[in-house]
């Protein structure tokens, strides 16, 4: 495999070839971290034959370095953060509540945008595989599997194109298994792997969704 993918589409379809034990069941839902993860997810569930949703997390970035994540935010009011990056990065309680309320306003528009009035999928149960296009801190991840054990899945699933050899012990708590496709030994961010790691537009998020439904419904 090359060290790079060319986009996030050719990422999900790497993915998925890591996951042909979940391929064609009737108990499996693939579950995306927008907006980046939902062009990965997308061929996860086509591969898969899955159910295909979002699921909205937002990192709490620390207010000087705003890529560097202190904790995480997740649907269903799901809350985690890392004391020890709050402290390491100094960050005022006042600081932490505008980020905190800043990034609570998007999570919750993004959750209107995305599913409108649909409810979420129901994963009670359920295999809940939860994709992303690459972990960092592990902060997105670990809110995503706090907010899904809520719904009461029978296993969560961390599922990812790419990240650091530590990565399964920063969720292993929280998460069943994790499956990566890639684990570089010289990691110094998620897009360092991708030839084309453009943003990823709501719209494209809405078109996705849209498609992998109207497949399953067909």
């Amino acid at each position: 495999m090359s060290t790079t993918f060319a986009d996030r589409r050719e990422a999900g379809r790497e993915l998925a070839a890591h996951l042909n034990a979940y391929a064609h069941r009737d108990d499996v839902s693939v579950l995306a971290l927008p907006r980046g993860g939902v062009p990965v997810a997308f061929e996860v569930a086509l591969a898969l034959d899955a159910d295909l949703d979002v699921l909205v997390v937002r990192k709490l970035g620390v207010p000087s370095q705003p890529e560097l994540a202190m904790g995480a935010i997740a649907s269903g009011d799901t809350f985690y953060l890392d004391d020890r990056m709050v402290d390491y990065a100094s960050v005022a309680k006042a600081a932490l509540d505008d980020v905190i309320a800043r990034e609570r306003a998007e999570l919750e528009r993004r959750e209107r945008l995305y599913r409108g009035s649909n409810a979420p999928l129901d994963v009670h149960g359920r295999v809940a595989i939860v994709v992303d296009d690459g972990m960092a801190t592990g902060a997105t991840m670990r809110a995503a599997a706090m907010s899904l054990r809520h719904a009461h899945p029978a296993r969560i699933i961390a599922a990812l194109p790419v990240a650091p050899l530590n990565a399964e012990a920063r969720v292993a708590d929280v998460v069943d298994e994790f499956i990566c496709a890639m684990r570089p030994q010289h990691y110094f961010g998620v897009g360092q792997f991708y030839d084309d790691f453009a943003q990823t537009s709501d719209d494209e998020v809405r078109e996705l969704v849209k498609q992998a439904q109207d497949k399953r419904s067909a």
